[in-house]
């Protein structure tokens, strides 16, 4: 069963502003997970008009995007979308795993979250199925994992830890 923003179960971080970084390597899976991101921050109380789309060729190119966009002050999180099929050679592992390494890099580097909405699947069919918003719906949980991060406040933190 999904979160439901009506009773209370999903993160609200109303004036809060995003990006949408889309690979567009598949596009009618790239929308479907697009359409799901949407759906997810409307849901925690994004306005429309704060979410921006940018798009980049594959899953190799998303994070050197987010780290660009992430450089000035205009996005207070980040979803990141696209898939990675694995075909017959090695190069699934590399980009799916470089794609990975990268996006956790930018976001520790910049304090910035970035939900993971990037699929690797084994197949087409495995994809469709994660990415379909009446399914899988996995935009949607990319960006709803995007917008907890941002809704953890400083002052339900722990105190000290530690020896301090």
């Amino acid at each position: 069963m999904k979160a439901d923003a009506k009773n209370g179960t999903l993160p609200r971080i109303e004036g809060k502003r995003f990006a949408i970084v889309s690979a567009r390597f598949y596009p009618d899976l790239a929308d479907w997970l697009e359409d799901g991101a949407r759906r997810g921050l409307r849901d925690c109380g994004v306005s429309e008009d704060a979410i921006e789309r940018f798009t980049v060729p594959g899953c190799f190119e998303i994070p050197l995007a987010c780290k660009r966009l992430g450089q000035g002050d205009n996005y207070d999180g980040f979803v990141a979308l696209g898939v990675v099929i694995r075909g017959d050679t090695p190069h699934f592992e590399y980009v799916a795993g470089e794609c990975a390494r990268g996006i956790m890099a930018v976001q520790l580097a910049l304090s910035v979250p970035i939900g993971f909405g990037i699929l690797t699947t084994e197949t087409m069919a495995q994809a469709k199925e994660r990415a379909d918003p009446k399914r899988g719906d996995k935009g949607h949980d990319a960006a709803v994992a995007a917008a907890a991060i941002l809704a953890l406040e400083a002052s339900k933190r722990p105190g000290k830890l530690g020896f301090r």
